[in-house]
């Protein structure tokens, strides 16, 4: 399939609809330098479309890692599994904050396989975190976070 470019108007409403977060690792564009990308979750060139039902919203690095990936290993069960996908799954539950919030742990297969394919918690994106922790901008409004006493 030939890449298209998108209209304003459905990369608007994809901003809209993931509360202008990387449906991904949850960071917020509002915040950062450079506006996010629109993802494919089922890539173009694998019969991906460009309806709204196949884009999210996805900071650079998240789109960059993700590539054109759709499954990943499960680092816990060495089995390969589906991605995360933010039209069909929802956040919270495949990923839950740790209880400093600096770091997204995955509960399900998925989230697991997700996190270390997209590299959800790579340095720089911790250190944004923890800024943003401290301004009160971190994290997201309604994300769950571990209990301080619960393990990991």
């Amino acid at each position: 399939m030939t890449r298209s470019k998108l209209s304003t108007e459905i990369q608007q409403q994809v901003r809209q609809r993931a509360q202008y977060l990387c449906e991904y690792c949850h960071t917020s564009e509002r915040w950062q330098y450079i506006q996010f990308t629109i993802d494919h979750i089922a890539p173009l060139k694998q019969g991906g479309s460009d309806s709204l039902d196949n884009l999210a919203l996805a900071c650079f690095h998240c789109n960059r890692h993700k590539s054109s990936h759709q499954t990943a290993v499960d680092p816990q069960t060495q089995q390969s599994t589906p991605l995360f996908n933010p039209r069909t799954q929802e956040w919270s539950k495949h990923f839950i904050w740790s209880a400093d919030t600096l770091t997204i742990l995955g509960i399900s297969a998925i989230g697991r396989a997700t996190i270390t394919a997209l590299k959800l918690n790579r340095e720089r994106i911790q250190a944004i975190r923890g800024a943003d922790q401290v301004i009160g901008r971190h994290p997201p409004k309604g994300d769950p976070v571990q209990d301080e006493g619960a393990a990991e």
